[in-house]
């Protein structure tokens, strides 16, 4: 097997060394003829406002893309792509499989059993149940019927009845698997790659791959909804960069007057006064550059114009009054609510739209351990008609067939109950062994459930997938050998899919 090609030609200390010695070279020639390359160098950041740049090269010699900028690659894809942006929808929590989408009727017979042993087959379970001198086996009290409008069509909880009415449209995976088992290093296992904090979430590597199509919005945009249930923590490095440029780390847009926090100029500012501090920023940092040698300082450099940019790009984003009457019925009455998942759909399909690579929207509050039913209800009544609104509003602009769209937890819940069991009410504690997601759009295998799990929906059964295995797939979909996109840091060549993953074809059309 070919050794994998390393997407940064040199290590940091090495990329340093060459640029000290470039940037000495460039500065004699600078006090020549009296004009400093480095500024000539940022001008495709200033637009028509600066003359025309000379190429800055790197560490190999080639001309590199300055950070930031419109279009801007660092690798490219390997091959053809079949999609070019995605839309990650992260129901943060873990939603039930068993409840939703994966259907096992004959539970019904077997409620209030405990789980045989055969079954669970000693692996481990959380504290939260292991003191429990019972595990009894909790049906859904939920019905299930057949969808996409055909006898063999997938079977999905009552729940969700407008998924349901995409489903020809979706590739159901029944037999994804994760390592973690709490929250924390579940969520960050699915984002990165890894349970250890401080790697790349897949929109950062997705960025550096493919670089933005959009001048005045960032590469890869994160929402979060709170929703109804139990809240657990999220934090800004589960769309973090990692060791990757900072250029490349997810913007958040919020509900409300500032949707991009630090955007807005203060009162008595002009646009005129918000150029003229830009000019003087940018010379500041040319003269930083050329005494640290610090690439951060470029990124700040094409951070504050991509600011300055989005000050206009932003509100026209948020503001949905361009939008008819029967698009906004169809994401349903929350649409007009900043902040709900249903104006996430529908601002990510306008990012989309405008050709923003990676949209991230976490939905919390799936964290069920007792009363489940009830709080499933309000869950998914606030995430079915907007998520299914969002698959039939990008098929219908012609935009579904380059974009995908991911519907995906951290990990599953069990099947037996956490705490007491009763005919009505039941809880679930986390289950990383099987859980179901779906994927719509760009190259995936619509109208197709993969996988199966047993009859307790507790051990896959056919056709495992991990979570590496998943990440290759949707990177093969984005045009990527998911071994050849690394970056090499503190010596080593790092990818998403760390040591491990596979492409599997039958989530391919």
């Amino acid at each position: 097997m070919p050794a994998p090609e390393r997407s940064n030609a040199a290590d940091p200390m090495e990329e340093y060394l060459l640029n000290l010695t470039r940037r000495r070279f460039f500065g004699r020639m600078a006090s020549s003829i009296g004009a400093g390359l480095g500024g000539l160098a940022l001008s495709g950041l200033m637009g028509p406002r600066l003359a025309a740049a000379s190429p800055v090269l790197d560490a190999t010699g080639r001309p590199a893309a300055a950070p930031g900028a419109p279009g801007a690659s660092v690798t490219g894809p390997h091959f053809a792509p079949r999609a070019k942006r995605v839309i990650y929808l992260h129901m943060e929590g873990a939603p039930s499989q068993l409840d939703l989408y994966d259907h096992k009727p004959g539970l019904a017979a077997r409620f209030n059993e405990d789980l045989p042993d055969s079954i669970r087959r000693g692996q481990r379970i959380t504290t939260m149940t292991s003191g429990q001198d019972r595990f009894p086996v909790a049906p859904s009290i939920f019905r299930f019927d057949r969808y996409a409008n055909r006898q063999d069509g997938v079977m999905l909880s009552e729940l969700v009845p407008h998924t349901g009415s995409v489903a020809k449209d979706l590739c159901f995976v029944h037999s994804l698997h994760t390592q973690a088992i709490n929250h924390e290093p579940g969520i960050t296992f699915f984002q990165t790659g890894s349970e250890q904090p401080g790697r790349a979430s897949f929109g950062s590597w997705m960025s550096y791959g493919l670089g933005s199509m959009n001048a005045n919005l960032p590469a890869f945009v994160v929402m979060i909804t709170q929703g109804p249930g139990n809240m657990q923590a999220l934090s800004a490095r589960f769309w973090g960069s990692g060791f990757l440029p900072s250029e490349h780390q997810g913007c958040r847009i919020r509900a409300g007057r500032d949707a991009v926090l630090h955007l807005r100029d203060p009162d008595g500012v002009t646009r005129e006064d918000r150029r003229r501090m830009l000019d003087l920023l940018v010379r500041l940092n040319e003269d930083e550059f050329g005494t640290s040698l610090d690439p951060e300082t470029r990124t700040r450099i094409a951070q504050h114009e991509m600011a300055y940019r989005m000050q206009m790009s932003v509100p026209e984003l948020t503001d949905f009054s361009d939008e008819r009457p029967e698009t906004l019925e169809m994401y349903g009455p929350d649409v007009r609510t900043p902040g709900s998942f249903a104006a996430n759909c529908l601002l990510a399909r306008r990012l989309v739209e405008r050709d923003v690579r990676f949209v991230q929207l976490y939905m919390r509050g799936w964290d069920q351990h007792n009363n489940l039913p009830g709080e499933l209800r309000q869950q998914a009544m606030a995430v079915d008609r907007a998520q299914a609104a969002l698959v039939k509003d990008l098929k219908q602009r012609g935009l579904l067939d380059d974009t995908i769209v991911l519907w995906a937890g951290e990990f599953g819940r069990t099947v037996y109950s956490q705490g007491q069991l009763t005919n009505t009410n039941y809880g679930r504690d986390h289950h990383p062994r099987c859980f179901t997601v779906w994927m719509a759009g760009g190259g995936t295998n619509a109208g197709t459930a993969y996988g199966k799990t047993d009859d307790y929906s507790y051990n896959v059964a056919e056709d495992p997938v991990e979570v590496h295995d998943l990440h290759a797939t949707l990177l093969h979909l984005l045009g990527f050998d998911h071994t050849r996109l690394t970056y090499r840091f503190q010596g080593r060549d790092y990818r998403l899919t760390d040591v491990k993953g596979h492409v599997v074809p039958g989530l391919i059309s």
